[in-house]
């Protein structure tokens, strides 16, 4: 219990604190423009019911979990079909499986910096108590979440989550028709949808985590992104005094913002119509016009596969022009199509650490922005089930090298999105919100449009509304 040595390694000036206070009630002039209010107001009172943790909304129901490690978990989601006057089966479970986040400095202070914010931290264990007004709209919900502390004492989270009907003036569909002599046809519907929101705050940074319904059947995913930047102090004040890479941005005064990865991966247990389904490549492929009397030279068509094993539905993004779907192979509409839902990614973003890197064999899950396993109830954890001790023998990589069917079976679709995060002047002392997803989009689900007879909400319109002063 003694220290027996100590090493300086290097002398570097402590950066000024001027300009990185960030407390409202802190803050003086001058200010930014104020904006003006926007009342969210429902009369007739929420459009959704909670009854303990099952949600009820429009054409969608579900269940809302919490869980230490992953934070929200969506359960039981079913939504109903209008034209088969019945519920229908869309998402068994989904949450994220694991968080990610390995920074680029390689220096003796640095380089084990690579976090897995899920298995070593617990996301959920992390969620803050969100601010009504502020975090959530004034239309919100509020649930509280529970947790067991290392003695087991419980420990509360208030307003946990909050559940809110959302309108951003979004247009849920339209069309304007002119081909018809002497008249002119325009329908609209005006957009809402039912949003469940968390944030995790794990350490610097914040993260938003939306799940949102939608009446066309899409569940869509957003991640946001803000807080404090991981930072490192330097002995630099403008770019020209650097003569060797510093792994990061001269983001202030002897200030570095230091390169990163946010790399999140979503367990998403699909049961579509029913718990037998298969994972489907539909390629789209050039082909070449063979009529000579025809102008044109090429065209694409669509070229579909079914994945019949693991190996054949792992998946990087950006590669080939393709949609990936889950569909139930035992299930058509009346035209004869597999009924399903597809994926609807976001920016294909893989990692660029070497294989052999040691962050990136624990986090081999990343090497894939899809992966799809045959349900088992042991494979929840993209990282493994003892994270902080992984040497990365538990992750979804290994399970998948065993190759093992899942055409027609119940199945675990596994997609990985995520940022290369090099921070800039903007993101200092606090980080503005950056937003990304991606969406669950119905595919030969429905026989037709199934928001076609959905009336639009009863807005007010303000007096004066459409003047200006």
């Amino acid at each position: 219990m003694k220290i027996v040595g100590y090493i300086d390694r290097d002398v570097i000036p402590v950066p000024n604190a001027e300009g990185t206070e960030y407390r409202a009630s802190k803050l003086k002039p001058p200010f930014a423009p104020k904006l003006k209010g926007i009342a969210v107001t429902q009369h007739g009172g929420p459009g959704f019911t909670i009854q303990g943790h099952s949600v009820s909304w429009g054409n969608w129901d579900f269940h809302v979990g919490f869980d230490i490690k992953a934070g929200p978990i969506i359960s039981l989601a079913s939504v109903y079909d209008l034209q088969k006057q019945k519920r229908r089966r869309v998402l068994h479970k989904g949450f994220i499986s694991e968080l990610f986040v390995p920074y680029q400095d390689p220096t003796e202070e640095w380089y084990y910096t690579t976090y897995f914010d899920s298995g070593e931290y617990g996301f959920g264990q992390c969620m803050s108590s969100l601010q009504p007004l502020t975090d959530c709209p004034p239309n919100a919900a509020f649930i509280d979440a529970y947790f067991a502390a290392s003695d087991g004492s419980p420990v509360k989270i208030p307003n946990a989550f909050c559940i809110f009907e959302k309108y951003a003036g979004d247009i849920m569909w339209r069309h304007t028709e002119i081909s018809i002599p002497n008249q002119v046809i325009t329908e609209v519907r005006s957009d809402v949808s039912l949003v469940v929101r968390i944030v995790s705050t794990v350490g610097n940074y914040d993260y938003v985590i939306d799940w949102e319904f939608k009446p066309s059947g899409s569940i869509k995913i957003g991640v946001g992104l803000t807080g404090i930047l991981g930072l490192k102090a330097g002995a630099y004040t403008h770019t020209d005094e650097i003569k060797e890479d510093i792994y990061g941005t001269l983001i202030a005064d002897n200030t570095i913002g230091v390169y990163h990865d946010h790399f999140f991966i979503y367990y998403l247990d699909l049961d579509i119509d029913g718990e037998i389904n298969s994972f489907v490549k539909s390629n789209l492929e050039t082909v070449k016009v063979k009529d000579e009397n025809i102008p044109r030279k090429s065209r694409w068509t669509v070229v579909s596969e079914t994945a019949r094993t693991e190996a054949d539905a792992r998946i990087n993004l950006g590669l080939k022009a393709s949609e990936l779907l889950v569909v139930n192979p035992n299930k058509r509409t009346k035209q004869g199509n597999k009924i399903g839902y597809r994926l609807v990614p976001g920016s294909g973003v893989h990692p660029l650490s070497l294989l052999n890197d040691y962050p990136q064999i624990r986090g081999a899950f990343t090497n894939y922005n899809v992966w799809v396993t045959p349900y088992n109830k042991s494979e929840k954890w993209a990282a493994g089930s003892y994270v902080d001790r992984s040497r990365g023998d538990d992750t979804v990589a290994v399970w998948s090298s065993r190759d093992r069917e899942i055409e027609k079976k119940d199945i675990v679709l596994w997609y990985m999105m995520g940022f290369h995060h090099v921070p800039s002047q903007e993101d200092f002392p606090v980080m503005p919100t950056l937003s990304g997803g991606f969406e669950l989009r119905p595919t030969n689900f429905f026989e037709s449009n199934p928001v076609l007879k959905t009336k639009s909400p009863k807005l007010l319109q303000w007096p004066n509304c459409t003047s200006q002063h």
